[in-house]
C-alpha cells in the first residue's frame, strides 16, 4: 500500500477503504509519513469530502493512535459534556459539578484555549493552586470521592489529532467537516465515557456559523459517538452573543461561580440546565423534565456550589478565593468603553468580542503563549439593549495598559448599533438525537 495511491484517490474523488485510512494514520503517527503528502491528503479531502464510513474509519483510526484510558475503576455512570467552542463559554464549570451532585460520575479531560475561545483548563488554573495535571489514580480516586474532577488532555490520547491539527492550521484545511468529526471524537471516544452530550455553537462566535452547518456537524458526530456503543446527544446553542457577561479566565470563574450559587445570567443559567439535564436523562436519572427540576433546586439550594468547592479543594485549589470572589486577584488596569452613539445594539461580532479579549491577554495566538488570567472584558450591554450615547457599554481589564487600545478598536468595529432592536434569536435551536 502506497500513500501516494491514496492521496490520488482522494484527489479523484474516490471512497478510501477502511485499511487505507488505517494505514495512513498509523504510519504518519508512527513517522513513516511525510508532512508533505499528508497535507496533501487534507487537501484532497478537504475538496472532495468522506462520507459517514469514512468520517467514522477516520475517527476511530485517531482514537487508537494513542492510549485509550480505562475508566472502568470509576464506579457508575460517566458522562461528559463537549462544546465545540465559544465566547464566555464557561459551561463546564457550572454543568460538571452540578450534574455530579445526583451520584453521575464526570470524570472530564478538557482543553486550553486557543485564538478567540476560551479553555476550560485555562480558566481553572486562575484559581490559585489549582492542578489541572493528576495521575491517574489520583483522578480516579477524586471522580469516586466526589464525582467529578476536571484536568487537562492526556499528551498520550489520540495523538494522531494533535499531528494533524497541526498540519489542517498551516494548510487552511481546518474547516473541513470530517476532519472537524474525527478531531473531536477521536479524542472523546479514547477516554471511554458511558455518555457524551455535545454543545455544538452556532453563529458570529462559533466555528459553525450558520445553523444548518452547526446541524450537519452535530448529526455526524451523534452518529459517530453511537456507532461507537455510546449513548449520544448534541444541543445546537447560540453562540451569536457571548455566554454571560464575562469574557476571560477569572472573570469567567467568577460569574460561573455565582451560576452555581443560583445568581448567573439567564442566558448562562439556562443552557447549563438544558445541557445538565439532558446529561441526567443520558445516565438514566429520569425523565428530562424531572432531571431538570432537579438541577433547577441543586442551584439554588447550593448543593452544586458545595460539590464545585470540594472538586477545587481536592485538587489543591484555594477555596478561599471561591468562597469569597473578592480575592481573586485583579488586573492592574481597567477601561470602561463608552457608547460613541445612542441606538439599540443589534448585532456583535463575538468572535471580535474573543479577539477583543485575546488582545487583552486572556488568550494565546500559540501553544506557547503565557496567558494573563485577570485580563478580559466584562459586558455591561448586550444585544437588544438600547444605550444612550456615553453609557458604559463594557469594562476592559488588563496588565498591560498598552493594551487597550488595539482591544477597544477591535471591540467597537465588532458592536453593531442601529435605531431599531433586533430579531430575538433562540438560546437553544436543536435537539439531536
Amino acid at each position: 500500500m502506497r500513500m501516494f495511491d491514496i492521496i490520488r484517490k482522494k484527489r479523484d474523488g474516490v471512497e478510501l477503504s477502511t485499511e487505507e485510512i488505517k494505514f495512513f494514520v498509523e504510519n504518519f503517527v508512527a513517522g513513516e509519513i511525510p508532512d508533505y503528502q499528508v497535507s496533501a491528503l487534507l487537501m484532497a479531502i478537504y475538496f472532495k469530502g468522506m462520507n459517514e464510513r469514512e468520517t467514522a474509519d477516520l475517527t476511530f483510526a485517531i482514537r487508537d493512535s494513542g492510549v485509550k484510558i480505562d475508566f472502568s475503576d470509576i464506579n457508575g455512570i460517566r458522562v461528559d459534556k463537549h462544546s465545540t467552542g465559544g465566547v464566555g463559554d464557561k459551561t463546564s464549570l457550572v454543568v460538571a459539578p452540578l450534574v455530579a451532585t445526583f451520584g453521575v460520575k464526570v470524570a472530564k479531560m478538557s482543553g486550553r484555549g486557543l485564538g478567540h475561545t476560551g479553555g476550560t483548563v485555562d480558566k481553572l488554573e486562575s484559581i490559585p493552586g489549582f492542578k489541572v495535571s493528576l495521575s491517574k489514580d489520583e483522578f480516579v480516586r477524586i471522580v469516586n470521592d466526589i464525582g467529578v474532577a476536571i484536568v487537562g488532555q492526556n499528551a498520550e490520547l489520540a495523538p494522531a489529532d494533535k499531528l494533524l491539527y497541526a498540519l489542517r492550521d498551516v494548510t487552511a484545511t481546518v474547516d473541513s467537516l470530517p476532519l472537524i468529526v474525527s478531531s473531536i471524537m477521536g479524542k472523546k471516544l479514547a477516554a471511554d465515557d458511558d455518555c457524551i452530550v455535545l454543545d455544538v455553537k452556532t453563529g458570529s462566535g462559533a466555528f459553525a456559523k450558520t445553523l444548518d452547518d452547526s446541524l450537519a456537524l452535530a448529526n455526524a458526530m451523534v452518529n459517530i459517538g453511537k456507532r461507537a456503543g455510546k449513548k449520544m446527544l448534541a444541543l445546537i446553542t447560540d453562540m451569536d452573543v457571548p455566554l454571560g457577561y464575562a469574557i476571560g479566565n477569572s472573570l469567567e470563574v467568577i460569574e460561573a461561580i455565582e451560576t452555581l450559587k443560583g445568581n448567573g445570567p439567564d442566558d448562562l443559567t439556562k443552557v447549563c440546565l438544558e445541557l445538565a439535564s439532558n446529561m441526567l436523562l443520558l445516565a438514566g436519572k429520569g425523565k428530562r423534565t424531572a432531571c431538570r427540576h432537579a438541577c433547577e433546586k441543586a442551584l439554588q439550594d447550593g448543593s452544586a456550589f458545595e460539590t464545585f468547592v470540594k472538586m477545587v479543594k481536592a485538587q489543591g485549589g484555594d477555596t478561599s478565593v471561591i468562597l469569597d470572589t473578592d480575592k481573586f486577584a485583579k488586573a492592574k488596569f481597567s477601561r470602561e468603553i463608552k457608547a460613541w452613539t445612542s441606538g439599540y445594539i443589534s448585532g456583535i461580532d463575538t468572535e471580535g468580542y474573543g479577539r477583543a479579549s485575546l488582545l487583552l491577554g486572556a488568550g494565546r495566538n500559540k501553544k506557547e503563549d503565557s496567558i494573563d488570567y485577570t485580563a478580559g472584558i466584562m459586558l455591561k450591554k448586550k444585544t437588544g439593549d438600547f444605550v444612550k450615547e456615553g453609557d458604559v457599554v463594557a469594562i476592559m481589564y488588563t496588565s498591560d495598559e498598552k493594551r487597550f487600545e488595539d482591544a477597544e478598536k477591535v471591540f467597537k468595529i465588532s458592536t453593531l448599533m442601529m435605531d431599531t432592536p433586533p430579531e430575538k434569536r433562540p438560546l437553544i435551536f436543536a435537539r439531536v438525537e
